[in-house]
């Protein structure tokens, strides 16, 4: 096969050497000149009679057993991303979230929304950047984190002052429902098809429309539009299930990369969907557990 490459494409490169008077020079002999006579050690050996190696030739058993013994290049050594990064990555990124959500909670005024709204807005922005950009950045998914943290901090702590335990009680059911959706990923109980994608997929972007007219509804009318009441709790369960949802996608995107052997950076794109998924879960459990205190 013929290389592209303009050097070794050239007659006679890494090829069938031209026809010429000349014959190569063989190992041993000074300056390109054919020996006179034999070696007397025989053949083309080296000095004191050892057998010069050659490459190609056949190899002892012990070379073979040592070839065998050797320890495979492991993800690690070859750059490429596993579950361990994943989890790590994941780990870091929701640090950041507490984090940054803890300072919001005591330094920002929990009446005062304006930084609250701000930084939501801001994560929004810097989420869909990350989303539709072909490279990862893990200074990008950091700084989503921290937005996100600031905006739900802020939003906490106005949950918790309403309502007393409010926090807590979402934190544990964002932690129950990611348990209960990983097992029921890996015991096969889910399993994520392109059928159960695209159904998926068009609830998510139906409900997404209606939180759009909701919001619109309620800032020209100031009621909780379907946020309140019986529909409330329909949208809660629903949303709440969208979560789990994207969660099983993320599970599954992961396990689609580490099998494809990609590389070690796309751990902190996985991390960014499993943050997105679980920040979504907690934020739809407090809205549906103030529903039911009131």
């Amino acid at each position: 096969m013929r290389s592209s490459n303009p050097v070794l494409s050239r007659r006679g490169a890494f090829g069938t050497p031209q026809a010429g008077p000349q014959q190569a020079p063989q190992y041993g002999a000074p300056y390109g000149q054919q020996p006179s006579g034999g070696n007397p050690f025989g053949g083309n050996t080296a000095q004191y009679g050892q057998q010069q190696p050659q490459y190609g030739g056949p190899m002892t058993p012990d070379q073979l057993n040592q070839m065998y013994q050797q320890q495979s290049a492991g993800p690690l050594q070859t750059g490429r991303m596993t579950i361990d990064d994943v989890v790590a990555k994941t780990a870091l990124t929701l640090l950041t979230v507490v984090v940054f959500g803890a300072g919001a909670w005591a330094l920002l005024p929990a009446e005062n929304y304006a930084w609250a709204f701000a930084s939501m807005l801001a994560a929004f922005g810097l989420g869909m950047f990350i989303t539709f950009r072909r490279t990862i950045h893990p200074a990008l998914v950091i700084g989503y984190a921290a937005l996100e943290g600031i905006f739900l901090g802020a939003a906490s702590h106005a949950f918790e002052n309403a309502y007393s335990g409010i926090v807590v009680q979402a934190v544990l059911g964002t932690g129950a429902i990611f348990v209960a959706m990983l097992w029921a990923y890996k015991s096969g109980r889910i399993r994520v098809t392109a059928r159960y994608t695209r159904i998926g997929l068009a609830i998510a972007m139906a409900f997404l429309l209606l939180v759009v007219v909701n919001l619109i509804f309620m800032a020209f009318s100031g009621s909780a539009g379907l946020r309140g009441g019986a529909m409330g709790i329909v949208f809660g369960l629903v949303g709440i299930a969208l979560g789990a949802f994207f969660l099983s996608l993320d599970f599954h995107t992961v396990e689609q990369l580490v099998a494809a052997g990609a590389p070690e950076r796309e751990a902190w794109r996985a991390a960014f969907g499993l943050t997105l998924s679980l920040v979504w879960i907690y934020l739809e459990l407090l809205r549906l557990l103030a529903i039911f205190r009131d």
